[in-house]
């Protein structure tokens, strides 16, 4: 509800943050704080963030939040900030 409302005002990136948000319902909270620990610079592998990624669209149908991470992954290639890369 949030979302749709937030859409009609026009403040797209707030109704994204708040449709990802409801994604995240589903997912434990301890999943959450190991995603959040992942997605920290230099944490994770481009192969582990992936990994995530398909766990959240497929366990828990989180397709946003998937499509997130994978652009942090896209991103943190990009800006060598995967394991390995410090």
């Amino acid at each position: 509800m949030q979302a749709a409302i937030a859409q009609d005002a026009g403040r797209d990136r707030l109704a994204m943050n708040f449709e990802r948000a409801a994604e995240l319902t589903a997912v434990p909270d301890d999943r959450i704080l190991e995603i959040y620990n992942a997605l920290r610079p230099y944490r994770s592998t481009q192969a582990e963030l992936l990994a995530i990624a398909d766990d959240l669209e497929h366990r828990y149908q989180a397709r946003l939040c998937a499509a997130f991470v994978r652009e942090a992954a896209g991103l943190y290639i990009e800006r060598k900030k995967l394991k390995g890369d410090d």
